[in-house]
């Protein structure tokens, strides 16, 4: 870089990232587009495709020599053979003329014999994937597929060598013919261990997961948002599948309660509170709902929002609806499941997702290799622990017989635990949560423990440990409202009152 900065006359402001994600470690190099005086920094596009080049080729030449003769073969011979695009496919394109290219003339310099016999290596390799024909003693063709299809190659190629480095940091080393690489969005779910994010494509904005999936395979998913993974962390649980299909109940609710084109929320309250009442009934979080769904189609252009009251709905709604979420299917979704490790869910006093596993009793999805095979195993253990505890008792015929309740009595054990432990920490005392009381106060933070994601709600008196919900995030800090039910809360989200002016 110094010498490049000889070359365009101005200090640079630069950053060298390595990398040795490919089959060939390299440098990428970020310039700052302001030169030393502040303004634009312009650089010749012959100097940036060839001129930097040659710099690095000149200093590794003084630091390691020239190349042999020797060391020149010994790297096209490399080449030969690779599923990949090559320098010398690159030659080859180069030297082709009306579409044939022609090596019936031996040469008599011993370095082009050479690379002539290196060139005719290369073509066999490449006729036999069909990407070369020899149309006739010596002349060949070449396919128009033949850059696309070795980069490609290359791409996949580099994609397993990062899906292995992924296994070995686990110690774990499998055949190639068990990984699962998805061009799109997984046609079913994948549920396993989250093994690595990385960048698929160095010049693009999405990331790509790296999953050890309990179905005994090891999958590459690309295309996510770098903004969905952050809070996602490696070793955690998560299920990774396509977004739901066909229209959602909720906007077949809204379109039954449109009269005249409009559709009024304190009408459709009214309705909810007369069809839906009793213990653990909430109809504000009902139509709170959707109204949430309505603001995100607004921001589609779907819908019209006139006031707080009042929505403008089209006649063809629910098919434009569903016209929304089938185009933003194409990036998978992700869910985590769980962000402890086997191991700790083993020794939990919350509800893990093992347990979940467990009561539910559905092994199907689970094969008995790979990761799967670690599952199993677990599974077993955290079984063994339960019986140990008095949560689950093993009857004679061996059946295993489990707790009445016995995710909501985990939760609530691990839920009290916590919170008589952040109670030595903050200035007001634990108090757990009822079902159907309504909690109110300062969304404080959020705490993780192994029954999941947990908001802590604070007021002058006391506080409470609560399930959290996306829905609150961007409350952190303010004054929230909930009606508890059961182990789930319904928030009430715009109804409090602070001051203002």
């Amino acid at each position: 870089m110094a010498e490049v900065e000889k070359d365009l006359g101005t200090r640079l402001d630069w950053v060298a990232v390595n990398h040795f994600n490919t089959g060939h470690p390299h440098v990428h190099v970020v310039v700052s587009g302001r030169d030393e005086r502040g303004e634009e920094l312009v650089i010749n596009g012959d100097y940036i495709a060839h001129g930097v080049r040659e710099r690095a080729s000149e200093l590794v030449t003084l630091e390691l020599g020239p190349v042999s003769e020797l060391e020149r073969q010994q790297k096209l011979t490399v080449e030969l053979d690779q599923d990949r695009f090559t320098r010398i496919d690159r030659a080859l394109i180069e030297e082709v003329r009306e579409g044939l290219l022609d090596l019936r003339h031996a040469p008599t310099d011993r370095r082009d014999i050479a690379d002539r016999a290196s060139r005719l290596g290369r073509l066999k390799k490449l006729g036999r994937m069909g990407l070369a024909t020899e149309q006739a003693p010596g002349i060949w063709s070449l396919s128009n597929r033949l850059e696309p299809t070795l980069r490609q190659l290359g791409e996949r190629g580099d994609i397993i060598a990062t899906m292995q480095r992924a296994l070995r940091v686990e110690g774990e080393d499998r055949d190639p013919a068990s990984f699962r690489i998805h061009d799109g969005v997984p046609s079913s779910s994948i549920i396993g261990r989250l093994l690595g994010k990385h960048l698929p494509d160095e010049l693009g904005d999405s990331v790509a997961l790296i999953v050890d999936g309990i179905d005994g395979r090891l999958h590459h998913v690309a295309g996510f948002d770098p903004a969905h993974l952050e809070e996602v962390a490696i070793g955690a649980i998560i299920e990774v599948g396509p977004r739901e299909a066909g229209p959602r109940p909720a906007d077949r609710t809204i379109a039954a309660s449109v009269e005249g084109g409009i559709y009024r929320p304190s009408r459709h309250l009214e309705q909810a509170r007369f069809e839906r009442h009793g213990p653990g009934a909430d109809p504000e979080g009902f139509v709170e709902a959707h109204v949430r769904r309505l603001e995100a189609l607004r921001r589609a252009g779907i819908v019209e929002r006139i006031d707080a009251d009042h929505w403008r709905i089209p006649q063809d709604f629910e098919s434009r609806a569903a016209a929304d979420d089938a185009a933003r299917s194409r990036q998978a979704t992700i869910r985590t499941l769980s962000t402890l490790d086997l191991e700790a869910q083993i020794s939990a006093d919350g509800a893990t997702w093992l347990d979940r596993r467990l009561i539910g009793r559905n092994t199907s999805d689970l094969v008995p290799s790979g990761f799967g095979q670690v599952v199993d195993r677990a599974m077993e253990h955290r079984r063994e622990r339960l019986i140990a505890q008095g949560d689950a008792l093993r009857r004679s015929d061996g059946q295993i017989a489990y707790r009445r309740n016995l995710l909501a009595t985990l939760e609530t054990r691990e839920v009290a635990r916590v919170g008589s432990e952040l109670a030595f920490e903050r200035p007001v005392s634990f108090r757990a949560s009822v079902d159907g009381e309504t909690v109110q106060g300062t969304f404080r933070r959020t705490v993780s423990l192994a029954s999941g994601r947990y908001a802590l709600v604070e007021n002058a008196r006391e506080f409470t440990l609560v399930p959290w919900r996306p829905v609150i995030d961007d409350r952190l800090g303010r004054e929230v409202m909930g009606i508890v039910q059961g182990t789930s809360i319904s928030w009430q989200l715009g109804k409090t009152r602070g001051l203002g002016i």
